[in-house]
């Protein structure tokens, strides 16, 4: 046996009710709705969302069927809007018409009319239901009307009021009008207490085939009656077969735009955690995804993520496409990889958090020369700035509001330019001790070398004047003369390596620097 729905069990006892006490019978039931709404799908998924409309409530949902029908049925609707069933009723029907003989199985459920109605039988044997909203043929087996042409055929006032609904009327000839020459046309009336208009052009329903007839987009109030009535040339009174009536929606938004919903199920692919949200991200508008904001632009944008502290791990994927954020804050997580180029390509970002994370290499200059973004980077220590070598150095990373810092080496975000600098100290601390290492030991030795040419003087006259107490005084000064001159060149040389510059030293770019860090050619 087939398993029923809530809902069907209820459409069933309310069918067998009506066979019962007649259309006069008036159901509440209180907790009870069943909702059927008619709309276009735009996408390859839909959404179905059940919220809460008066604080403390907790919504729920029984069951959820759907059905598919065809793109051309029930196509007088906009496709802006959708159609939310109020009733569907076979007249005359025995019992509930619904799948296989209705392909889409909607539900047509028996209705007898008012007071002065009565049933007719069609003496068809075959009735061909091809036509609009491919309705189905047993509808059209049964029909009801009125005694005489001077009667009306009353469909009853339509619910919900004050808002726009869809009639849409199914009409067969139950007997062969061309074999007793009859005619049978009517109209559509929309009576008030003051006066009754005809609201259609007359209707001839066709023997062993149908036609339908609509009336869209109709408001109606709590004193309007929808009847049929016969023309004055009409032999016959009115009938009906079957009637389906709709209120219609306000405007459908497409839902949030479809580049920023791309772009989140990339980020629910890459990070698990994130898979326990669906629908849309946007809508309804009080109730968006926790991590999100959207602007209330029709479609909605996502204009920003709030994913601090959501314990994402991995590389952040391409999220290019939400072209409509503004902020976007990642801090507090385990992310890592390079800091994604993408990300300032966005240009509508104002601010951009990515600190205590596990982000490496240098950061982007399309980021760090942005003069209208705040980017933080703090706590992500293998991060280096631009025109610092990654690999030897990573230093570490401090951001502020336009500004991104690190040392040794600084680089200063200020509008519209980013400029690096090296410290001058760190040349004089490399290049001092290497200059000092050449003069001091060369000041010693030439000390070292004064002495022993002294010492060597005094043994050399003291011997002489031993040995050769009669000597010419021209051999006498030549030997003074060239020791002196020695002692001169060699004494000379001392004040000028030691006051002076020593010798240029090359730096890491292959010029000449002097101790003070001026830099030759």
């Amino acid at each position: 046996m087939e398993t029923m729905t809530d809902c069907q069990v209820l459409q069933l006892l309310i069918s067998t009710l009506m066979e019962t006490f007649g259309p006069l019978l008036r159901l509440r039931i209180a907790g009870y709705k069943c909702t059927k709404p008619l709309m276009l799908q735009k996408g390859d998924t839909v959404s179905v969302c059940v919220a809460q409309t008066k604080s403390g409530q907790f919504p729920f949902m029984s069951a959820l069927e759907v059905r598919s029908v065809n793109s051309d049925v029930y196509n007088e609707v906009d496709v802006d809007r959708a159609l939310f069933l109020i009733n569907r009723f076979s007249y005359g029907a025995s019992g509930i018409i619904r799948f296989p003989q209705d392909p889409y199985d909607r539900i047509w459920r028996p209705a007898l009319g008012g007071t002065k109605t009565k049933t007719v039988t069609n003496d068809a044997i075959l009735i061909d239901p091809t036509g609009a909203n491919d309705p189905p043929s047993g509808i059209f087996e049964n029909a009801i009307t009125v005694n005489s042409t001077s009667d009306s055929l009353y469909l009853g006032t339509i619910s919900p009021l004050n808002t726009p609904v869809s009639m849409t009327m199914y009409f067969s000839e139950v007997s062969n009008l061309d074999l007793t020459g009859q005619l049978r046309s009517f109209r559509f009336y929309e009576t008030t207490t003051s006066s009754s208009s005809s609201i259609s052009d007359p209707i001839s329903p066709p023997y062993r085939t149908m036609i339908v007839r609509y009336l869209y987009n109709y408001t109606v109030d709590s004193i309007t009656d929808i009847s049929l009535i016969a023309t004055t040339n009409s032999d016959l009174p009115p009938i009906i077969n079957a009637i389906e009536t709709f209120n219609i929606s306000e405007v459908l938004t497409d839902g949030t735009d479809s580049n920023d919903v791309a772009a989140l199920a990339l980020l629910q692919t890459a990070f698990d955690v994130l898979g326990e949200w669906s629908g849309d991200p946007c809508l309804p508008a009080p109730y968006s995804w926790d991590w999100l904001n959207c602007s209330n632009e029709t479609p909605p944008r996502i204009t920003s993520l709030y994913l601090n502290g959501y314990k994402l791990s991995g590389e952040l994927p391409d999220i290019s496409s939400m072209d409509a954020l503004e902020i976007i804050d990642l801090h507090n997580n385990t992310l890592h990889g390079e800091i994604p180029s993408f990300l300032g390509t966005m240009t509508n970002l104002q601010q951009l958090n990515l600190a205590n994370n596990e982000f490496s290499g240098p950061i982007p200059t399309s980021l760090s020369n942005n003069n209208k973004l705040r980017l933080t980077v703090t706590g992500n220590p293998s991060v280096c700035t631009s025109g610092k070598s990654c690999a030897t150095s990573p230093g570490t990373v401090n951001s502020s509001p336009g500004t991104v810092s690190s040392s040794p080496g600084t680089v200063s975000s200020s509008p519209g330019s980013t400029t690096i600098s090296r410290s001058k100290k760190k040349k004089k601390s490399s290049s001092l001790p290497a200059v000092l290492g050449t003069s001091i030991p060369t000041f010693f030795l030439i000390w070292i070398a004064v002495g022993v040419i002294v010492i060597l003087r005094k043994k050399k006259k003291a011997v002489k004047d031993n040995t050769e107490p009669v000597a010419t005084a021209s051999g006498a000064n030549e030997n003074s003369n060239w020791l002196n001159k020695i002692g001169e060149e060699m004494m000379n040389g001392v004040p000028q390596n030691f006051g002076s510059s020593p010798t240029p030293l090359l730096d890491d770019s292959g010029k000449s620097s002097d101790v003070n860090g001026q830099t030759g050619a």
